[in-house]
């Protein structure tokens, strides 16, 4: 298997996007493909800790790639790599929600940013153990398959009572409107 860095050596060697774009990095540099990586993985993780702006890179890490991999799963006949993104949005649409009310009290924590991409990271990591996995099956699915029901009896009442409202004030309008018209032409 090779130590750490021997692994992520040969990571890096790999041909792909990543390795091809360090290749080009290091043949205009002339600094080497590890130290590229590493350097930029801890000017970003300090950035993620003290930067200006941390919220929106924590973010467009978590969406940008997500994103374009989820077009391309889409494009692909595989279904494998679709089940894989829905999940990931599963679980970011739950973090984010809960976020939402965690925030105001998380953001003040040095290293929330930077623990928010580590743990974002990790739910979209090509790995069989990756977060997104992991709590999809251990927490959001239990928790769906228990009360899934009772959330589409409500979701069901909810949308005939706003069904039911809309079609009301749809004939309340239609009625002023015609009751202006009226008066409308009464004053001609």
């Amino acid at each position: 298997m090779g130590t750490i860095p021997q692994r992520l050596q040969r990571l890096l060697d790999r041909p792909g996007r990543l390795g091809d774009l360090l290749g080009r990095l290091e043949a205009r540099t002339g600094v080497q493909r590890l130290y590229l990586a590493t350097g930029s993985v801890a000017f970003l993780g300090l950035y993620l800790v003290f930067g200006y702006g941390a919220s929106l890179l924590c973010n467009l890490i978590g969406f940008a790639y997500p994103a374009y991999v989820s077009i391309k799963a889409i494009e692909s006949s595989s279904k494998e790599d679709d089940t894989t993104w829905l999940t990931y949005w599963v679980v970011y649409g739950v973090f984010s929600v809960a976020e939402f009310f965690s925030d105001t009290f998380l953001y003040w924590f040095p290293f929330y940013y930077a623990g928010k991409c580590l743990f974002l990271v990790w739910c979209m990591a090509p790995v069989s153990w990756n977060g997104s996995q992991v709590l999809y099956h251990n927490i959001i699915r239990p928790c769906f398959l228990k009360h899934h029901q009772t959330v589409d009896y409500v979701l069901g009442t909810l949308s005939t009572k706003v069904l039911d409202a809309a079609s009301s004030i749809t004939r309340e309008a239609s009625r002023a409107a015609l009751n202006l018209a009226e008066e409308v032409e009464k004053r001609k």
